[in-house]
């Protein structure tokens, strides 16, 4: 991994290993099909979808892959992640088993409703 501060998401990927990369890349067009209006970036030095407000974010470490939804994108899914290490807002899928794309679809559909509902409600209210 480099230590250098990634412009863009192309650029952090190629920072990893060759079979960081491939898992990285996965991830990363799990979340493109799953939000394909989201805009794409680096905010905290990592990648991150936006769509009205943040959707989700992805990191790659030694030993895993960081994904994080935030605290309900992890809250809404508890069992289907039980097998996984979790915390409020995040998830870790080791780098020496696939990414479970189905998991991660379920997961970015939910939180681009969510954020949907939240800017829906939002304009309501200036009405």
């Amino acid at each position: 991994m480099k230590a250098t501060v990634a412009n863009n998401v192309d650029e952090y990927i190629d920072g990893f290993p060759a079979e960081t990369q491939k898992l990285l890349e996965q991830l990363r067009s799990t979340i493109i099909k799953a939000a394909p209006k989201a805009e794409e970036g680096i905010s905290y030095q990592m990648p991150a979808y936006k769509l009205q407000g943040v959707l989700v974010y992805f990191a790659g470490y030694k030993n895993h892959i960081g994904f994080y939804p935030g605290a309900a994108g992890v809250e809404s899914f508890k069992k289907e992640i039980s097998g996984y290490k979790w915390a409020k807002g995040s998830i870790q899928f080791p780098v020496e088993e696939p990414i479970p794309v189905k998991l991660v679809t379920k997961i970015v559909k939910f939180r681009v409703k969510q954020n949907l509902e939240k800017a829906a409600a939002k304009s309501k209210k200036k009405k």
